[in-house]
């Protein structure tokens, strides 16, 4: 496809949402083009508890699962935070009036498929969503990128951000986007962005921290690829996907290297 016609085509962001992802997908509508936006339903918490169970054992899904609980009650308590760092940042946060937003059950179903069919894009991002199969790839028609919370291939997986600062990695608290292929965070880097947390900041905020600093990245790589333009670096890091930390490992790390 020339890249001409390629440009004129709309973008598609697949997720389960977010203050984070609308920051994202603002920054895309502002500065690339028209964004329509396929909301996926969230997993079940049942589900996801017993696919963790089935992989980690239920030790490790029962321990993630008080981190994520605890994790969703500091969002509420650290509100006023969160407030000061969208307005410093100037974040969009929220869905703007007349925003093309499609709901469906699944970012890895038929009617997500579908819809993509029907939009026609000249590119989709993967933004916080269910990962796809290699038959949904195959069927994909056009390029398809992830914005990923962390810096691949090093922290790939969940909470990039905060594994890399508990690591003692703090000049890798970062961000990626790249190609999605079947793996989790395993395709061919297009961009990185890294920047600093500011105090405050806990695992309930990093993605927000993240998404601030990584705006330019999602929109020189989405108006890369509707360019037809799809080079990829070589980041030179090791490879390890992560979890979530279980509630003991969280509550240590806070006390002892002060990472919330």
């Amino acid at each position: 496809m020339a890249a001409t016609e390629s440009s004129t085509r709309p973008i598609v962001v697949v997720t389960e949402g977010g203050p984070h992802i609308w920051a994202i997908v603002n920054a895309l509508a502002d500065r690339v083009g028209p964004v329509s936006v396929i909301l996926e339903a969230p997993e079940s918490k049942k589900r996801l508890l017993m696919g963790r169970a089935r992989r980690q054992g239920w030790i490790s899904a029962i321990g993630q699962l008080g981190t994520m609980v605890l994790t969703r009650l500091g969002k509420r308590f650290l509100a006023g935070h969160a407030g000061r760092l969208i307005a410093e940042e100037k974040l969009a946060t929220e869905p703007r009036q007349g925003q093309a937003i499609i709901h469906v059950p699944s970012a890895n179903g038929p009617e997500c498929l579908k819809e993509i069919k029907r939009i026609k894009p000249g590119v989709v991002l993967l933004a916080g969503c269910r990962l796809l199969s290699k038959d949904m790839l195959a069927k994909m028609p056009c390029p398809v990128l992830n914005y990923h919370a962390g810096i691949a291939p090093k922290y790939r997986g969940m909470n990039g951000g905060y594994w890399a600062l508990a690591s003692g990695d703090q000049g890798n608290f970062g961000t990626t986007v790249h190609l999605v292929d079947a793996g989790v965070d395993t395709g061919g880097v297009m961009k990185q962005a890294r920047g600093k947390p500011k105090t405050g900041d806990t695992i309930a905020g990093y993605a927000l921290r993240q998404a601030a600093f990584s705006r330019d990245i999602c929109v020189e790589a989405i108006g890369n690829a509707l360019a037809g333009r799809l080079e990829t670096i070589d980041p030179g890091l090791p490879s390890k996907q992560w979890y979530h930390p279980t509630i003991w490992y969280y509550l240590w790390t806070g006390l002892t290297k002060r990472v919330w």
